[in-house]
């Protein structure tokens, strides 16, 4: 099968949605069959290949073309490799009418969309409404991102959304159980956030977290947070930790290593990130493989993520609640055994059959 990939970008960033068509870029590359070949086109990467692309192809992994911001360029490359592709894997709603006018110029081309989260929560123009009308299928990384699709775009036949959940990279996981570190359980609780911490990602819960601090002080004197990741929001989260006088219990790493990062989860007792906004959160499953217990908002598709037996939910945005559910999970720890077992239905193995069942259906 001759696959192309659409991406916004695979590796000029760190975010969750190039997080997760790298992967989508390691399956279909598994998948594609004897014979096969997969392309991809990414508007913001460079048109120098990055060094970690072998990481997610092998021998049927075709071109690989970045546009350096360049939308032009992007729609030039989609219609020429479009003509010679059976499938289309776009990785953004809002470059799906791409997809759409690429059929155009070859109407055996079948096109799908992966649906993530907040960029499908919300009305849709009427080039989008067009492009989506054409998908085979829509593949949402939750039932909550599904039936978000179908509340906006009510005519669209409910049988083509497929949920087809995220998935964590297999280079993330941890290559044995950790070992416990002796006295490591006598030392403070430790709580680990990590992502953008960006004026336009307000709704991760960062500062609610910050707020929660003073209430479980009351009982874990010396608990401490920790906050890894930077972005233009970092020195009003600074100055909200100083305005509650709880300074000196966060501790903002900025950014890091993947090394310095599984070192974080092994050394946390809990992580939290209570967003209202998830479509899914892979960070979630980062943690979960490292046996580590998580806290959420009880919002977007984190319920169909962590679940009592993991961690805990508080509603967004009750500072009381969040500070009770992180309460609990330190009291009560969950068994790391089960919540790495959990966080390994989300495998890249079960990941890459669910997508290729949907792309032979």
């Amino acid at each position: 099968m001759k696959i192309l990939l659409l991406s916004p970008e695979l590796f000029l960033a760190e975010g969750g949605i190039a997080r997760i068509l790298r992967l989508y870029l390691k399956a279909l590359c598994e998948i594609c069959g004897p014979g096969g070949r997969v392309d991809t086109i990414t508007l913001n990467d460079s048109p120098k290949p990055d060094e970690r692309l072998g990481d997610y192809g092998n021998a049927r992994l075709g071109r690989s073309v970045g546009c350096n911001r360049s939308k032009l360029k992007f729609i030039r490359h989609a219609l020429a490799l479009g003509r010679t592709s059976e499938l289309l894997i776009c990785g953004h709603l809002h470059q799906l009418a791409v997809a759409r006018l690429a059929r155009c110029f070859n109407p055996t081309l079948r096109y799908l969309l992966v649906a993530h989260g907040i960029e499908v929560w919300r009305p849709y123009t009427w080039l989008e409404r067009w492009a989506l009308r054409g998908a085979h299928r829509i593949l949402c990384i939750s039932e909550f991102t599904r039936r978000q699709l179908l509340r906006f775009a009510p005519a669209l036949d409910a049988s083509r959304l497929v949920v087809v959940p995220n998935t964590l990279d297999p280079k993330f996981a941890p290559a044995a159980e950790p070992a416990v570190t002796p006295g490591r359980e006598k030392q403070p609780p430790r709580i680990l956030t990590v992502g953008r911490l960006t004026k336009a990602d307000t709704y991760k819960g960062f500062d609610t977290l910050i707020e929660a601090l003073p209430l479980l002080r009351t009982e874990f004197p010396e608990i401490c947070l920790r906050v890894v990741g930077d972005g233009d929001d970092i020195n009003r989260l600074k100055q909200l930790a100083r305005d509650l006088g709880v300074a000196g219990a966060v501790h903002f790493t900025g950014g890091i290593t993947d090394t310095e990062l599984r070192k974080e989860y092994e050394s946390c007792d809990v992580f939290a990130l209570p967003s209202r906004k998830e479509g899914f959160g892979l960070v979630y499953l980062e943690a979960m493989i490292h046996g580590k217990p998580c806290v959420g908002a009880r919002a977007g598709g984190v319920p169909e993520v962590i679940n009592d037996s993991v961690g805990a939910l508080a509603d967004y945005g009750n500072i009381p609640a969040l500070a009770a559910a992180i309460a609990d999970v330190i009291r009560r720890p969950r068994d790391s055994g089960v919540v790495r077992l959990h966080a390994g239905s989300f495998a890249f193995p079960a990941f890459k059959q669910r997508l290729a069942a949907v792309l032979t259906a």
